[in-house]
């Protein structure tokens, strides 16, 4: 937990991140001496914001309420909920949100998970499946870099929709760091700014990260001087 305590200081600090980096494990069980949470939840997003206060444990039941989100967080669904949920999708499509071959193709967690654990990335006691973070614009450009995805020798990466939460499958499930402009329900529930998208990082590449986020940081500590040094030299020489 001090190794995570650490990595989440420096990455709220290199980023300059005004909320802080939250921690997510898909589990088996409840863990010991972690709280199941008493929150009642309108959507599996809604949970990151409460993780932002504390650790805590929530059951796949208690994701049940959306529909989408427990689906994407790889649950087993009861036949009530999977009536639901073919329901929305038919809804989605038929307003034009989702095209009807897109419904079974958005990504989920593997593993079937009976639960989820939250909490904030200082705090979490085990090794998490996956870190989230929201981000500025700009943030999200030293990201970008950070992980790679900005360079031109790289495989084109795709930012994703809706749903929000899909990157968290997208990042745990192929180990690549994520991005996501959001969906309408993310934005309802979570109540994030609008100015503010979602990065997701495996856990298991949450060291290696840090290391290029601190690289990432001070190339473009360097970059700004030299076009701050080059924007004063312009202005000058101008008559």
């Amino acid at each position: 937990m001090t190794e995570y305590r650490t990595l989440a200081t420096d990455i709220r600090t290199l980023l300059a991140l005004d909320t802080p980096a939250i921690a997510v494990a898909f589990l088996a069980e409840q863990p010991a001496g972690i709280p199941k949470t008493s929150t009642v939840s309108p959507s599996a997003c809604a949970f990151w914001r409460h993780a932002e206060q504390q650790v805590f444990y929530a059951t796949a039941e208690q994701h049940f309420n959306c529909q989408v989100g427990a689906m994407v967080m790889g649950f087993s669904l009861p036949t009530e909920i999977t009536d639901q949920l073919g329901g929305l999708m038919e809804s989605m499509c038929a307003v034009g949100y989702l095209a009807p071959e897109e419904a079974g193709k958005v990504p989920a967690v593997q593993g079937q998970p009976t639960g989820i654990m939250y909490g904030p990335l200082t705090d979490f006691p085990v090794t998490p499946h996956a870190i989230l973070l929201w981000l500025t614009a700009r943030q999200a450009m030293l990201y970008n870099e950070a992980t790679g995805a900005a360079a031109w020798t790289s495989e084109a990466v795709r930012v994703g929709s809706r749903p929000g939460c899909a990157a968290i499958p997208v990042a745990k499930e192929s180990g690549t760091p994520a991005l996501t402009l959001g969906c309408a329900g993310m934005r309802t529930f979570t109540e994030v700014a609008d100015d503010r998208m979602l990065a997701v990082v495996p856990g298991d590449r949450l060291a290696w990260f840090a290391d290029r986020l601190r690289a990432t940081s001070q190339a473009n500590a360097e970059m700004r001087s030299y076009y701050q040094r080059r924007k004063a030299e312009v202005t000058a020489s101008q008559p």
